[in-house]
């Protein structure tokens, strides 16, 4: 055999090697992923750092250049997921996601749908409806909410539902959050039908215009976006503890980004909107607290230093 089989004989130290080599490439990342997070126990960041190199693999692949080469190499990153399921592996990150899966009862179908959204990036830079788009985030954002909270023991449909509002909500806020990174490799999120809505074309993007009329058409899905992150609301306060404070600071961060971004006048061009450390600082004490509370309609920021 050309390469030996982790999962038969799969030592300790394997396991552990396999692990830190996933806890290395979140640690490289930021996402809205609660990776390595200190809100989340330390029997579960191994397991979240082994989802999460799962997908980051795939992304990767997926911004790679070569329509086919791509495709292939999803198709390749299916089939060892196939084999995980079944008991084989032959790479580091899928030893880890084995013992993961096997531990805490992970479905398969989260893993398979964020590779469907992988694929679609290969395939669609552009979304005519915003039906369009969020039946994307089904697929690109939605499991990994779910994912935590199967490693959490969740595995309630309502529970699952809150979930995906915020889910989806973090996807688009990203989405907002990062035109002009987007538009480079020649993907655009916004629908294009809203863009029409609004008579802000390609061209105004591509010579990023932050105009009046890109002004309200991001005010616009801002606005729906936060809709979403409010129908998610009640999620923290469903949950144990250990996974309540992750899950408020993480919404907190979502309309942090949201309220960032209109705090700019939606000039998402000349500087990204981010939170640095403070802001994690203020809004992980927020999180401690209290609970998330009554609906808002705008959640200030202190602006960033300069």
């Amino acid at each position: 055999m050309a390469h030996r089989l982790w999962a038969m004989a799969a030592s300790e130290t394997d396991l552990r090697g396999a692990y830190a080599r996933c806890r290395r490439l979140a640690r490289r990342h930021y996402e809205n992923f609660p990776t390595a997070s200190y809100l989340v126990p330390r029997d579960k960041r191994d397991a979240l750092a082994a989802i999460y190199a799962f997908a980051r693999h795939a992304d990767d692949v997926a911004d790679e250049p070569g329509v086919e080469g791509r495709l292939e190499r999803l198709a390749e990153w299916r089939a060892k997921l196939a084999d995980c399921y079944a008991g084989k592996v032959d790479h580091p990150v899928f030893l880890a996601l084995r013992d993961t899966v096997e531990r805490f009862g992970l479905s398969r179908e989260n893993f398979e749908n964020l590779l469907r959204a992988f694929q679609s990036d290969v395939l669609v830079n552009r979304h005519p409806t915003f039906a369009s788009l969020r039946a994307y985030c089904t697929c690109s954002a939605n499991p990994v909410g779910r994912l935590v909270l199967e490693l959490f023991g969740y595995r309630d449909p309502q529970l699952f539902a809150l979930s995906d509002s915020i889910c989806t909500a973090l996807q688009l806020t990203n989405f907002w959050q990062d035109v002009a990174v987007d538009f480079a490799r020649d993907r655009v999120y916004l629908p294009q039908e809203d863009m029409a809505r609004f008579n802000y074309t390609l061209n105004d993007l591509r010579a990023q215009r932050a105009d009046a009329r890109w002004r309200e058409l991001l005010a616009y899905e801002i606005a729906r976006t936060r809709e979403l992150f409010e129908r998610g609301r009640a999620l923290p306060e469903e949950v144990r503890p250990e996974l309540r404070r992750q899950l408020r600071l993480t919404w907190l961060g979502g309309m942090a980004i949201l309220a960032r971004i209109e705090a700019a006048s939606y000039d998402v061009f000349r500087r990204r909107p981010s939170l640095g450390k403070w802001d994690f600082l203020r809004l992980y004490l927020r999180a401690r607290r209290a609970p998330l509370g009554a609906r808002v309609t705008h959640a200030p920021v202190v602006p960033s230093p300069s």
